[in-house]
């Protein structure tokens, strides 16, 4: 089990988390490219020091994070967009990671003459292109559409454009089942947010909870993905905790004993 942790999710400064990180038990962090490390900012010499503080509590990068205000169907400022998610990927292999995590936008019900449909392909197509010159590629986050629709997507771009990070919290957020995206989407899948969330009938929404706490059968989830040969990591997320050390650190033992 490769236990990691999102910096983000501490709120505290990243070179203070990674101490506590490495004492929780976990092996790897995942980088927030907006907030924490600018892409465009970071030097030579502060990959460097990235590296250095890495090395130096025995942490990996799980993946980078790199949430963009909107999607790449959306026309406005796509190129900037794109361009920045070029950076990022840039930034997540120097640090010797190969995914970066970010929501692609909305994917078309029908993509039939529909300008959105055919800019997400494009768009996509041309991060996988150059995802294949550098190493690192764009995982589209699952939550806002069930298996079924990122599939379809996948299927209408040239072969490992893109791959996908499996969020199964944000799916039983929006109303989709967990258990049936990780089938549908297995093969595809390179990197897994650990969260949980249940269902608020009266609220008629989800809301995220504890990890263990929640709708998510985590060890039926990893058989599911077993099945399909995944062999990354599992990086705990909370965006919403009053107690984010404590409980992102019971969380962190919670999966290493899950069997």
């Amino acid at each position: 089990m490769l236990v990691g942790v999102q910096t983000r999710s501490l709120r505290i400064p990243f070179k203070k988390a990674l101490p506590r990180i490495a004492a929780m038990g976990a092996v790897a962090v995942e980088l927030d490219a907006r907030d924490e490390l600018r892409p465009s900012q970071v030097t030579d010499t502060g990959l460097r020091q990235i590296r250095k503080w890495l090395n130096d509590h025995q942490l990996k990068v799980s993946a980078v994070s790199f949430r963009t205000r909107r999607g790449y169907d959306v026309a406005e400022d796509l190129e900037r967009r794109v361009e920045a998610t070029k950076e990022a990927m840039q930034l997540a292999f120097a640090l010797g990671c190969s995914t970066v995590v970010n929501q692609v936008g909305r994917i078309a019900a029908d993509e039939t003459d529909n300008p959105n449909w055919q800019r997400l392909v494009d768009a996509l197509s041309d991060l996988g292109r150059f995802g294949e010159r550098t190493g690192a590629w764009l995982a589209m986050a699952t939550g806002s559409e069930d298996g079924a629709d990122m599939l379809k997507l996948i299927d209408a771009l040239p072969t490992g454009s893109v791959k996908v990070n499996f969020d199964p919290g944000s799916l039983i957020i929006n109303g989709f089942s967990a258990s049936e995206a990780a089938a549908i989407l297995g093969q595809h899948i390179v990197h897994v947010h650990a969260r949980d969330a249940v269902r608020d009938l009266a609220r008629g929404r989800g809301l995220e909870v504890a990890l263990g706490r929640g709708s998510v059968d985590f060890p039926e989830l990893m058989g599911v993905l077993e099945e399909h040969g995944y062999r990354g990591y599992f990086t705990v997320i909370r965006e919403h905790s009053e107690h984010p050390l404590e409980e992102v650190g019971l969380a962190v033992q919670y999966l290493s004993n899950v069997h």
